[in-house]
C-alpha cells in the first residue's frame, strides 16, 4: 500500500471517470507512464478546454491508474457505466487517504445505520477532527476546505451514491459480484466496506 498523507488533490481532480479510462487505454496498449502523459497533453485526450487543467489533473488520474489492475481495467473498460463508477470511486479512495477516511469513518458509517441524510455538520465535523488530528489539514485555508467539501460531494453524487446534486440523500451503491469477488481477492474488502458494503 502506497504510504499516502493528507492532501486536498481532489480539489483539482474530481471524479475523472472519462479520463481515467483513457489512461487506463493506453496503459493497456503498452505505453509508458512519460508516453501517456506526453499523449495526454499533445492530443487533448481529456477534452479539456483549459490546458492548466490537465496539469492539475493529470497527476491525480495517472496515480489512480498505477491502482487499476488487468482484471478492474478489463472491467473499467468493457463493463457497464455503473460498474466504472464504482471502480473509479475504488480508485479514488485508495490514492487519497482523506477521502477514503470520509467515506469510511462518515458515509460507511450512516449508510450501515440505515441513516441516508449526509448533512452539512456531519461534513464540517469530519474536517473539524482531521484538523485536530493532522497539522496538515490545520493548515489548509477556509477557501480550501470549503472547495473540498465540494468536491467530495461531487464525488458522491458522480459515483451514484448521492440521490441528485442538489440534495445530501445518500444511496446504496449497487456493487457488480464481480468486482467485489476480485476487490475482496485483492485484499481490498476495506473499500468494500468504506462504500456502505
Amino acid at each position: 500500500m502506497m504510504e499516502l498523507e493528507y492532501s486536498s488533490s481532489l480539489n483539482g481532480a474530481s471524479f475523472l471517470l472519462f479520463e481515467l479510462k483513457q489512461v487506463v487505454k493506453l496503459k493497456r496498449l503498452g505505453f509508458s507512464e512519460e508516453e501517456i502523459r506526453n499523449k495526454v497533453k499533445e492530443e487533448n485526450l481529456f477534452q479539456f478546454s483549459n490546458p492548466n487543467r490537465i496539469n492539475r489533473a493529470l497527476p491525480s488520474v495517472m496515480r489512480r491508474g498505477e491502482v487499476i489492475d488487468e482484471t478492474l481495467a478489463d472491467l473499467i473498460l468493457e463493463s457497464s457505466i455503473d460498474i466504472s463508477k464504482v471502480i473509479n470511486l475504488y480508485t479514488i479512495m485508495k490514492t487519497d487517504v482523506l477521502f477514503y477516511e470520509f467515506m469510511n469513518e462518515v458515509v460507511s458509517e450512516k449508510l450501515h445505520n440505515n441513516d441516508f441524510l449526509l448533512e452539512k455538520k456531519d461534513i464540517n465535523v469530519f474536517f473539524v477532527n482531521k484538523a485536530e488530528q493532522s497539522n496538515k489539514v490545520a493548515d489548509w485555508s477556509e477557501i480550501n476546505l470549503e472547495k473540498l467539501k465540494r468536491a467530495y460531494m461531487q464525488v458522491l453524487f458522480e459515483s451514484g451514491m448521492l440521490k441528485n446534486r442538489r440534495s445530501n440523500e445518500l444511496t446504496r451503491l449497487f456493487i457488480d459480484p464481480q468486482v467485489k469477488d476480485h476487490l475482496i481477492k485483492i485484499g481490498d474488502q476495506s473499500f468494500l466496506s468504506a462504500m456502505g458494503e
